[in-house]
């Protein structure tokens, strides 16, 4: 399968998604992988998380444009980052889809969903109660989404553990729209960071996408 979807933010930034409709070797086949990633994959074969594994790697490679090693680590935190190349990266994943963002110059962070109902049954745990009022009833799940997936992009992208949700990332008032943005703020000390994160549907996902 080709790159599902490609967006380009501004002109060092983009994101793009892949459907993940090979197997397994098939994806593993398209990766330069050293010693340790090899034990690591290992560890996850036969499992859905494998092939998000890969799907992800394959995906980079696909918009670093590049047929050489990646050295992918991630830090302490959690953080992938490449160690030879001049971008920030950020993955994520869900269900039948993988998902990159990718910058020259610019923290980033992404997050993709499959949109469910039991996403109503939780919202209480990441969201304010003054978020909450805001979400409309007509769009109730999509919405939902957004707001989490909009924090989750802004967590990926400040990049430090031990951000609650609720307490850490607050988000504006916003009507739902199928791809637009929305303005958040990180605050947690003395840190407060404003961010404009943009979201999409596709299809029966939400993507919510961050620069910092």
């Amino acid at each position: 399968m080709a790159i599902a979807y490609r967006q380009q933010i501004d002109d060092d930034t983009e994101f793009a998604l892949w459907k993940i409709e090979e197997t397994a070797d098939e994806l593993y086949k398209q990766l330069k992988l050293d010693d340790t990633e090899k034990a690591y994959t290992k560890k996850l074969s036969k499992s859905k998380r494998y092939l998000h594994w890969l799907g992800t790697r394959v995906l980079l490679r696909k918009m670093l444009g590049t047929e050489e090693y990646i050295d992918a680590k991630v830090d302490s935190h959690g953080k992938p980052y490449l160690v030879s190349l001049p971008y920030h990266i950020s993955l994520s994943h869900s269900f039948d889809y993988a998902a990159v963002m990718i910058s020259k110059t610019r923290h980033v962070g992404i997050d993709i969903e499959q949109v469910k109902e039991k996403v109503e049954r939780i919202a209480h745990k990441f969201m304010l109660p003054n978020e909450l009022a805001f979400i409309e009833d007509k769009h109730k799940i999509q919405q939902l989404y957004v707001c989490w997936c909009a924090k989750e992009a802004v967590y990926k992208c400040y990049g430090q553990k031990e951000i609650s949700f609720a307490d850490n990332i607050s988000l504006q008032p916003f009507t739902f729209q199928h791809h637009d943005v929305l303005q958040a703020r990180l605050h947690k000390g003395h840190v407060n960071i404003d961010y404009e994160v943009g979201y999409l549907q596709y299809q029966d996902y939400m993507i919510g996408y961050v620069k910092g």
